[in-house]
């Protein structure tokens, strides 16, 4: 029987990386992501950055524990792109993290040996140019409450030592936390005592 994982590799910080190859651009981005939305709020803001780009091929792995994997060539040939950047996360054994390569068609074609190399490189180096850190194996969860519990809410996460993934401040406020499963279970029966303040664990 294998050991249980309490921890997992990923990234901190969002790494980039330019590779050129036969007047070809390929640009990396390697990023922290932790659902589908994530996945796709990204994807969305890298066409809005780069509009005349040709393709925008990527890979992810979500969830350590189940290793939920995609991988998409965006329209290059079969497994030239997207299933030589999966393979980057997996040689760095990372999980929540997204890649995309955004490639610049510079007119030559590179045949499918050499999109391969290039998505490789593209991927290696952003997640090169990354941080990797190590974590301890939780969930996600979504903390909704009205305007004048935040600062009770926001002192205690702080006390707790829990990091807030995102955030939304108006009259109806809500947070992402990631909680480690250690501390799942003491969290929750405290942070359920305080009214007015709903816990939605988010799906991957």
């Amino acid at each position: 029987m294998s050991e249980l994982k309490h921890t997992y590799l990923t990234i901190k910080t969002t790494g980039t990386a330019v590779f050129k190859e036969k007047s070809s651009k390929f640009i990396g981005f390697a990023k922290s992501c932790a659902s589908l939305s994530d996945v796709n709020e990204l994807l969305h803001m890298l066409k809005k950055e780069h509009p005349q780009a040709s393709h925008f091929c990527y890979a992810y792995s979500l969830d350590p524990l189940s290793k939920k994997t995609r991988a998409n060539d965006d329209g290059e040939p079969s497994n030239s792109a997207g299933i030589p950047i999966l393979g980057q996360i997996n040689s760095f054994d990372l999980s929540n993290v997204l890649v995309v390569v955004v490639r610049y068609y510079g007119g030559v074609k590179l045949g499918v040996g050499g999109l391969v190399q290039a998505y490789k490189n593209a991927a290696r180096e952003a997640l090169l140019n990354a941080e990797i850190v190590e974590v301890e194996i939780g969930n996600y969860y979504h903390l909704e409450f009205p305007y004048e519990k935040l600062a009770e809410l926001m002192n205690y996460l702080k006390r707790m030592k829990i990091n807030i993934d995102q955030s939304q401040i108006d009259s109806n406020c809500s947070v992402r936390i990631y909680l480690p499963l250690s501390k799942s279970k003491p969290f929750l029966e405290e942070l359920i005592e305080k009214q007015g303040i709903e816990i939605k664990k988010t799906t991957i």
